[in-house]
């Protein structure tokens, strides 16, 4: 196991610095200097132009730069704006403030978010799986399947809206989204993220409909599982002990994946339901040339999904004890 998430990590180091280094070198193809927006609605002189340029750190040619941004990750950097600790991320172009601690302010939002979209599209996806499985042919199965294929075809920037208009503005079965601190007022919080949560799991509550389904009714026809049934073994202790067990290893799997579209997913909703949280943060500091604030939020979304990637892959030998780490 140790050597497993050895290698695991040095991987996740590989991953990151090429994350870091594709998303720092694309920014300098955007046409557009960030030193003519830190200017103002004003004209710059060259001059001007030249001490904004040196104040941003952009004046220095571009390998220099990211090896200077990749250094302040561990040893910190000193800028005009202030001195920056390990992990320094930097500045940002707009206001000077830390990028840190934006990333910080807006965490709860992605995370609970993301979280709790999560925990819907599982707990529905595979409890309809389950169903549809174990009525299999039947009416019910058929509605479910039909369903799941209709629902897996939709989009969040079609569903936002639509769901906004009909459950909050219309017949106001909803309130308004938006976020509150679950620390201030945990049922304000559940209240403003349940509609975000719907719309956001909706996709994928579908597809883990399909993919439950498809792998419980493979692992049904699985020899162990005849065995199991043919010694007698109640037929509820023959799927959940057997079949269903057997049939999380590709949902897990699936599951991992997910995360990167979950938090691409969350982008889109967050500007659907007007949320700020990280992916509102990352559009923005595309459309601003606002480079530090960029980087930071694409290699903070990276490290936390090659984490929990690798809480996946560890977690496989827990489902099946027929894998084996090394």
């Amino acid at each position: 196991m140790l050597r497993f998430i050895l290698r695991r990590t040095l991987g996740a180091i590989a991953i990151l610095l090429v994350i870091s280094a594709v998303t720092f070198f694309l920014f300098y193809a955007i046409p557009r200097n960030p030193a003519l927006l830190a200017c103002g609605k004003g004209v710059c002189t060259q001059e001007q132009l030249a001490v904004v340029e040196h104040n941003l750190g952009i004046d220095k040619p571009v390998p220099q730069q990211y090896i200077e941004y990749m250094s302040g990750l561990f040893i910190g950097r000193d800028f005009p704006a202030g001195s920056c600790p390990a992990p320094c991320l930097g500045f940002s172009f707009r206001d000077n403030r830390p990028v840190l601690d934006t990333i910080l302010d807006r965490l709860p939002t992605t995370v609970s978010l993301t979280v709790g979209g999560a925990l819907v599209f599982l707990v529905l996806g595979l409890a309809f799986g389950m169903l549809a499985a174990a009525r299999r042919g039947t009416l019910l199965d058929k509605t479910m399947s039909s369903t799941s294929l209709v629902l897996s075809s939709m989009q969040i920037y079609f569903l936002g809206p639509l769901a906004l208009a009909v459950l909050v503005h219309n017949t106001q079965l909803l309130p308004q989204p938006q976020y509150v601190p679950i620390s201030e007022d945990p049922w304000g919080w559940f209240q403003g993220l349940l509609l975000p949560w719907l719309v956001l799991s909706t996709i994928f509550t579908a597809n883990y409909t399909r993919l439950s389904r498809a792998t419980l009714i493979e692992q049904l026809q699985e020899d162990h599982v005849r065995t199991a049934k043919a010694k007698g073994m109640a037929p509820r202790t023959v799927f959940f002990r057997y079949a269903w067990r057997g049939s999380l290893i590709p949902i897990v799997t699936i599951f991992g994946i997910d995360i990167g579209s979950l938090f691409g997913g969350a982008m889109i909703t967050e500007y659907t339901f007007s949320l700020h949280g990280l992916g509102r943060l990352a559009v923005e500091s595309v459309t601003q040339s606002n480079l530090p604030m960029l980087m930071g939020v694409m290699l903070f979304a990276a490290l936390m999904i090659v984490l929990f990637n690798i809480v996946i892959d560890a977690c496989y030998a827990l489902i099946d004890p027929r894998v084996r780490l090394d």
